[in-house]
């Protein structure tokens, strides 16, 4: 069976709690149905079997950097792939603080689980803004 493919390029919204330290990247519009947890990552995954949404908990820890810096993320973009239930998750972005850029690139997290009861589908999704 072919993968499944989403573009969610211009569809993507990000947030983040500074008093709570999330980090949260997604696609807009989409039906929630499960999340996959691991450490210190939660994926959202749709009620078609995209993953269309990342959670990082602690992401000051998690990125080293400061809380200020990722409040200030001015351009971003992030990408999940499911392979045998094997999920990865690709984020890159910028943040600007005092005109300087701060870049991430290719930050890559893999999750594996074994959700039960549901099937998890071999996918991608591309989602970012810039």
């Amino acid at each position: 069976m072919a993968e499944k493919h989403l573009d969610g390029t211009g569809k993507g919204e990000f947030l983040y709690d500074f008093n709570n330290d999330i980090l949260m990247f997604k696609v807009k519009d989409r039906d929630y149905k499960i999340s996959a947890e691991f450490q210190n990552f939660v994926a959202d995954i749709d009620i078609e079997g995209f993953v269309t949404g990342v959670r990082i908990f602690d992401a000051s820890k998690v990125f080293r950097m400061d809380k200020f810096t990722l409040k200030n993320i001015v351009n971003w973009g992030f990408e999940t792939m499911v392979e045998s239930g094997m999920i990865t998750i690709r984020l890159t972005f910028t943040s600007k603080v005092r005109n300087k850029e701060v870049p991430v690139e290719n930050f890559t997290q893999q999750l594996t689980t074994s959700l039960k009861g549901y099937n998890l589908i071999d996918s991608s999704v591309e989602c970012g803004v810039a």
